[in-house]
């Protein structure tokens, strides 16, 4: 067995991508997996501060994680953070189809999202509008 040096750590190119059909978008998208920061930045965006509580934050979860992985054909990100609220008030059935691929790539599974809400009293947000936040 050969260890790996850092430079070949550092080098690997490990961010797999998949493409995805989107029938309610009338064509495919390409995710891709998160880096180490942009999936801590993502759970850490779960939760929010209001005060001395710490609340569950999933207002447009689904729109912040698609917006993380949604790629174009050179490899850049196609949403900004800025772009979050409009992709949030895309069809749910599309945004639940890709956050799922996005989920599965990711590794992001339903013990993820139970383990980084638990404990906490309810959403930041419930009228589905983006909170300041997002």
């Amino acid at each position: 067995m050969t260890l790996l040096t850092r430079d070949e750590i550092l080098a690997a190119d490990d961010l797999t991508t998949e493409d995805h059909e989107v029938p309610e978008w009338g064509g495919t998208v390409r995710i891709r997996m998160l880096t180490g920061t942009e999936r801590d930045a993502f759970e850490a965006s779960v939760t929010q501060q209001r005060g001395k509580s710490v609340q569950a934050n999933l207002t447009n979860v689904r729109a912040r994680l698609v917006s993380l992985c949604i790629i174009d054909a050179t490899g850049r990100r196609m949403f900004s953070r800025e772009d979050i609220p409009a992709l949030g008030r895309k069809s749910a059935a599309a945004l639940d189809r890709v956050f799922d691929a996005c989920r599965r790539l990711n590794r992001i599974g339903d013990e993820d999202v139970e383990e980084l809400t638990e404990g906490f009293p309810g959403t930041a947000a419930t009228d589905g509008e983006p909170s300041s936040t997002d």
